[in-house]
C-alpha cells in the first residue's frame, strides 16, 4: 500500500520516528526523526536525510563523515506514526564508530543490588551510587560498555561529550517538554561524574565547595 508524504502522522512538532535498519542483515541501526524536508530529501537522493533536534536543522547522514546510508526501502507503520528506512550503509552508523546506535548493554545502568541505592529517587544517593559505577567502569574497562569508551578514548572526547550534552540541555530547556529537559540534564550529569573519575575529582569534593558558597 503506497502512502502519501501528507497522510503520514508527524508529532507536535513536525517530526515522524524513524527506524534506520540494514536491509541485509536486518540488525537496527539507529532511531532518528524525519520532518516533511527531510524525507522528502531522502527521497529525492536515495540517502537518508533527518531532523537534528538537538541542532533545530536539517542532517545529511554522512555528509562529513563519509557514512552515508543508501535507501532501498521504506516503509510506514500500520498508524502511519513511524517509519522504517532499510539502508545500505556506507560505514558505522553510531558517532562513537560503532556500527550501531545499540551497542551498549542494560547492565551499563545497572541497579546496585542490595544497596541504599537500589531504589532512591534522591539525586544525591542516585549520583553517588553511579559515580561509583563509573570508577569501577574505569578500572575494569568491560567490553561493550559506553562508558569504557569514554575512557579509552580520553579527556578530549570526554570534553567534548560534556560540552555536546550541555548544549542540548540548553536547547532542550528552551522546549516545553519537562521529560526531556530531564532526559537531557541526566546525561549530563552522567558525561560530569565521568568527567570526575577520569580527573580524580570526588563528589566529596564538589559537595564541599557548594556546601561553602551556601554559606
Amino acid at each position: 500500500m503506497k502512502i502519501a508524504i501528507d497522510e503520514l502522522k508527524f508529532d507536535e512538532r513536525g517530526l515522524i520516528p524513524t527506524v534506520v535498519q540494514d536491509a541485509r542483515t536486518r540488525r537496527i541501526l539507529t532511531l532518528a526523526y524525519m520532518n516533511r524536508e527531510s524525507l522528502a530529501r531522502t527521497i529525492d537522493t536515495g540517502e537518508t536525510w533527518f531532523w537534528s533536534r538537538a541542532r533545530a536543522s536539517l542532517w545529511h547522514k554522512g555528509e562529513t563523515s563519509g557514512n552515508t546510508q543508501r535507501v532501498v526501502d521504506i516503509q510506514v507503520d500500520c498508524d502511519g506514526d513511524a517509519l522504517n528506512v532499510l539502508v545500505e550503509a556506507a560505514g558505522p552508523a553510531c558517532h562513537t564508530g560503532a556500527s550501531s546506535c545499540f551497542h551498549n548493554e542494560v547492565r551499563e545502568a545497572e541497579k546496585l543490588a542490595g544497596s541504599e541505592e537500589e531504589d532512591s529517587t534522591d539525586l544525591g544517593t542516585v549520583l553517588s551510587g553511579l559515580y561509583s559505577l563509573v570508577r569501577s567502569r574505569k578500572q575494569e574497562l568491560p567490553q561493550g560498555s559506553y562508558t569504557t569508551y569514554l575512557f579509552q578514548e580520553g579527556l578530549d572526547k570526554i570534553l567534548k561529550k560534556v560540552g555536546e550534552e550541555a548544549a542540548e540541555t540548553i536547547i532542550a530547556a528552551k522546549n516545553e517538554d519537562r521529560m526531556e529537559l530531564a532526559n537531557e540534564s541526566a546525561d549530563l550529569l552522567y558525561h560530569l561524574l565521568v568527567l570526575f573519575v577520569e580527573r580524580g575529582l570526588t563528589l566529596a569534593e564538589v559537595s564541599t565547595v557548594l556546601r561553602d558558597r551556601r554559606k
